[in-house]
């Protein structure tokens, strides 16, 4: 047994070796890649040596990183992602996170006003909705940003399985950096490489990024006047309409398919009401929305609160492509404004799905002739639908939710 035991750890220490030398080739690699392929691309954006040197001194890879795929090795979908259960809605509008961002959107609201009076007067964008998107990206600044930017990026333009992507915002980065809004070691941003209190990818800070204290710098970093301005840009920049709602909480009967649900689906929402929806707090919409065109969003079927949303609510899902990130904002931005209370419908109890079992019934509606949008695990509005649609040519109550037994998977 002695034997064994020695040979055991023999073989790790030489697997251990082994390793460490692989990495220690490919950070030698990573610092030739560097000079060769980052920095004639960067010289031709106009960053300076200086520039380049200070992103990269003392920066090495990142190993901690999730879905690395170092140099010749096969690019795979990670075993923990299959396995990963999908979450219930609900889980998304936790007390603490929805009570934290409306306690504390209050108090930003009455120490800003000023600035976001004056960012809502240029772009048409409600001061609660900027509030909203700020605190649930960085809780208002309070949470810590623990990266060095070049450190993330220069690793996964290195080795992930999006290095293309990851390439161009590290060449933006650096564009941002030479461009002296904040000092290239202060660049902090996510372990995905965004930045700041509104997480932008360095690609949309070059686009959106605004100065909104007048100092000639977008530090989305340390000022919170530029924070508000930014994301009032951006929103405004991806089409925000000045003077509509992002949508209401309404009842759906049973004799409205929940398989109508989708912003191509869309109709006004005073026809919307003329075949039985109506708002929950018994109030009727407003005239100026009853005449334009509003979409059905279920996002757990039959199994939580449904809403008549506007094309502002899909101007949010540009920021985060999530509808349940859409109506966290519009939501908690009601509550900082107007002091609403929880959803009037409860989010149902779901059956116990991992994301494997979601992405089987996708595949098997796309067999089917279904367009789920794609085969990723998640049950986004395309792949609720088409559930839905399944359900009824199969003489089933329509849910529009994934379930255990229905027979796709």
């Amino acid at each position: 047994m002695k034997q064994l035991g020695a040979l055991f750890l023999s073989l790790l220490l030489l697997a251990t070796q082994a390793q460490a030398q692989s990495k220690a080739a490919l950070e030698k690699q990573y610092q030739s890649w560097l000079v060769k392929t980052i920095w004639p691309q960067a010289r031709s954006r106009g960053v300076s040596k200086n520039t380049f040197d200070l992103a990269f001194s003392g920066v090495t890879l990142n190993w901690e990183l999730p879905d690395l795929v170092p140099p010749g090795s096969k690019a795979e979908v990670p075993q923990k992602q299959q396995q990963a259960e999908f979450g219930s809605p609900d889980r998304y509008f936790n007390r603490g996170s929805v009570d934290s961002a409306t306690s504390v959107g209050r108090q930003m609201a009455e120490k800003y006003a000023s600035t976001l009076d004056s960012v809502e007067k240029r772009t048409g964008v409600p001061g609660r909705i900027i509030l909203a998107i700020w605190g649930r990206e960085s809780g208002y600044g309070r949470v810590a940003i623990p990266h060095n930017t070049f450190q993330v990026l220069g690793t996964k333009a290195f080795m992930s399985a999006r290095k293309d992507y990851f390439e161009d915002e590290l060449i933006a980065a650096l564009q941002i950096a030479q461009e002296g809004h904040v000092p290239s070691g202060a660049m902090r941003s996510s372990w995905a490489g965004a930045l700041g209190q509104p997480q932008f990818m360095p690609s949309s800070f070059l686009q959106y990024a605004a100065d909104g204290d007048g100092d000639g710098h977008a530090d989305i970093w340390t000022s919170e006047a530029d924070t508000i301005a930014s994301i009032g840009a951006y929103l405004d920049q991806h089409g925000w309409v000045s003077g509509r709602d992002w949508g209401f909480e309404v009842t759906v009967p049973s004799s409205v398919s929940c398989a109508l649900e989708g912003p191509d689906q869309g109709r006004s929402i005073s026809r919307w009401e003329e075949i039985g929806i109506e708002r929950v707090s018994g109030r009727p919409f407003p005239d100026h929305e009853r005449r334009n065109e509003g979409y059905l969003l279920m996002p757990a079927g039959r199994n939580g609160p449904a809403f008549i949303v506007t094309p502002n609510f899909y101007v949010l899902k540009d920021y985060n492509m999530s509808d349940l990130y859409a109506l966290f904002v519009g939501h908690v931005g009601d509550r900082i404004q107007y002091g609403v209370g929880d959803f009037s419908a409860r989010w149902a109890a779901i059956d116990k799905l991992y994301r494997s079992d979601i992405a089987a019934m996708q595949r098997s509606l796309e067999k089917q002739g279904h367009d789920v949008g794609g085969v990723d695990g998640l049950p986004g509005f395309k792949t609720r639908r088409s559930i839905g649609r399944w359900q009824e040519a199969n003489g089933q109550k329509a849910t529009c939710f994934p379930e255990k037994g229905m027979g796709l998977q």
